[in-house]
C-alpha cells in the first residue's frame, strides 16, 4: 500500500454524483417515495435546478465541476477534439486538462482526497490520495492511481462501465451489466472508505447508460421493465443513505455532503444530424459521396459540426482546407444561427438556442474550440455524424441529454442560477 501524508483534523467532506439524472426526475421519485433518502434530504436543505455544461456532455461537465472553470480555460471541448492544424480527430484524456482540479487544490494543503468513479480523469494521474477513473477510462490499469491499489480493484472485480456494445445487440443484458458493475463499486466504496481521507467522491454512472437505453421504461407505467427501473433507483437511494449514515458516524453532517448530476435527461422524438443540415444549406460539401472522415471535405466548405453540438468555420490558418477569413466570421456565424433556428420537424421548433463561443466560454483555449454551439428543444438529440444523408432520424438510443436540468443538492441555499461549474468554490469553502 501507498503511504499518504497523514489527513489534517478537521471538516471533511463527502461528495455523490449521480451522472445524467435530471432534477425533475429526482425530484418526482422523492415525492412518489421511491427515493426516501433523497427525499429527506430534500426536506432538510436545498435541491438546485442547475445548468451543465455546454456541450451537455460529461465530457465538459463533470470537468468543468473538478476544475470550477469553462472549456475556454480547461481546454476540453468535448470528448473528441481535432489534432491542432488538422481535420483529423482524437480522443480527448485527462492529460490535455490545462488547470488544476479540486483534488489538486485540496492537495497542496495536505489534504487527502479519494476519488471513485470520476469521469473524464482517464488516464489517472497523481494526486494527494487515491484516483480511480471512470468513463471513458478502457484499461484498468492505467485508470488507478496510486498503481499499488490495482491489484486490489482486479480482486475485487472492478468494472469501470457497463460493457455498451453487449446491450446494443441485446437490452436486457443491460441490467446485468447495471448489477455487476455497481457490485464492483460498491466494493471499492467500501474498502477506501475506511482509509484516511478529506474529501472522498464517488460517482456512479449506471443511471446514464439506463436513461440513454431505456429511458421509456421510466416514462411508461406500463413497461416491462418500469418496475427494474425503479427498482434500480431504490438500491441507488440505499447507497446514499449508506454513505450519509457513515458520514455521520465520522461525526460529520449534512452540511459538508453534496449531491449532483452533470447534466439532465430526457426522450428523444429525433436524431438531428448537423452535418446534413449543413450540406442542404450549402455551408459543407464533400469530395466524395460517401466520406470517411472531415479530411473528405471540399475546398467550398465554411462550416462543419462535431458530435454533439459543435458547428466550426473552416477558417484559414486553421485547417488546411481553410477559406473563411476573420473578418467574415461574425456575419457568418449569426447567419447560420438565424437558419438553424427556423429548423422544424412536423411543426414543432428543433433549436431553442444557438451560442457565440465567446458568449459562454472564457480563458486563453476559447479559440480552440467550436465557433457555435447549438442547443435543442428537448427531445431533438444533435448528432455531428457526416454520414447521414438526411436531416432526420432515429437509433438505438431512446434517451438523451439536457442543459438546464441537472441538480445539485446541499445543505445551504446557492441561489436559482447555478451552473455545475460554481460547485467547485462552495465545496472547497466548506473544507478548507
Amino acid at each position: 500500500m501507498a503511504i499518504f501524508k497523514k489527513s489534517k483534523p478537521g471538516k471533511k467532506v463527502c461528495v455523490v454524483g449521480l451522472d445524467g439524472v435530471p432534477y425533475s426526475m429526482l425530484l418526482e421519485l422523492a415525492k412518489t417515495g421511491v427515493m426516501s433518502t433523497v427525499a429527506r434530504l430534500i426536506d432538510s436543505g436545498h435541491l438546485h435546478r442547475m445548468k451543465a455544461s455546454l456541450p451537455e456532455i460529461s465530457a465538459v461537465s463533470w470537468t468543468n465541476f473538478m476544475t470550477g472553470t469553462n472549456p475556454g480555460s480547461h481546454g476540453i471541448f468535448g470528448f473528441t477534439d481535432f489534432k491542432p492544424g488538422t481535420y483529423d480527430i482524437r480522443i480527448s484524456n485527462f492529460l490535455d486538462l490545462k488547470v488544476e482540479t479540486i483534488w489538486d487544490t485540496l492537495g497542496h494543503s495536505g489534504l487527502k482526497s479519494i476519488v471513485i468513479n470520476q469521469p473524464s480523469t482517464y488516464p489517472a494521474r497523481r494526486i494527494n490520495g487515491v484516483m480511480i477513473s471512470g468513463f471513458v477510462a478502457i484499461d484498468l490499469s492505467r485508470s488507478v492511481y496510486p498503481q499499488s491499489y490495482f491489484s486490489a480493484l482486479e480482486q475485487m472485480g472492478y468494472q469501470i462501465d457497463v460493457d455498451t456494445t453487449k446491450v446494443v445487440d441485446n437490452p436486457t443484458v443491460l441490467w446485468q451489466e447495471l448489477s455487476k458493475t455497481m457490485a464492483s463499486h460498491q466494493k471499492a466504496l467500501n474498502y477506501f472508505w475506511d482509509q484516511e481521507w478529506d474529501f472522498f467522491e464517488f460517482v456512479i454512472t449506471g443511471t446514464d447508460r439506463l436513461h440513454h437505453f431505456l429511458w421509456s421504461a421510466y416514462q411508461d407505467k406500463s413497461h416491462p421493465y418500469h418496475q427494474a427501473f425503479l427498482d434500480f433507483y431504490q438500491q441507488i437511494d440505499r447507497i446514499i443513505s449508506k454513505i450519509i449514515n457513515s458520514f455521520k458516524k465520522m461525526n460529520e453532517n449534512e452540511d459538508s455532503f453534496f449531491l449532483l448530476s452533470d447534466h439532465g435527461f430526457t426522450g428523444i422524438v429525433q436524431e438531428v444530424y448537423l452535418n446534413a443540415w449543413l450540406e442542404k444549406e450549402g455551408y459543407l460539401s464533400f469530395t466524395t459521396s460517401n466520406p470517411k472522415s472531415l479530411n473528405d471535405i471540399s475546398p467550398k466548405t465554411v462550416a462543419f459540426a462535431l458530435d454533439p453540438n459543435r458547428i466550426y468555420l473552416n477558417l484559414k490558418n486553421k485547417f488546411p482546407k481553410g477559406r473563411v477569413d476573420k473578418s467574415d466570421k461574425k456575419e457568418l456565424k449569426e447567419e447560420i444561427a438565424e437558419k438553424l433556428l427556423k429548423l422544424e420537424y412536423k411543426g414543432k421548433k428543433v433549436i431553442r438556442q444557438v451560442f457565440k463561443a465567446e458568449e459562454i466560454y472564457k480563458g486563453k483555449y476559447t479559440s480552440r474550440g467550436p465557433d457555435l454551439i447549438v442547443l435543442s428543444e428537448p427531445g431533438f438529440d444533435l448528432k455531428g455524424s457526416i454520414k447521414k444523408k438526411e436531416i432526420f432520424g432515429h437509433s438505438y438510443l431512446q434517451g438523451m441529454h439536457t442543459w438546464d436540468d441537472a441538480f445539485f443538492w446541499s445543505a445551504e441555499d446557492h441561489g436559482p442560477d447555478l451552473a455545475i461549474e460554481d460547485l467547485a468554490s462552495i465545496i472547497l469553502k466548506k473544507i478548507k
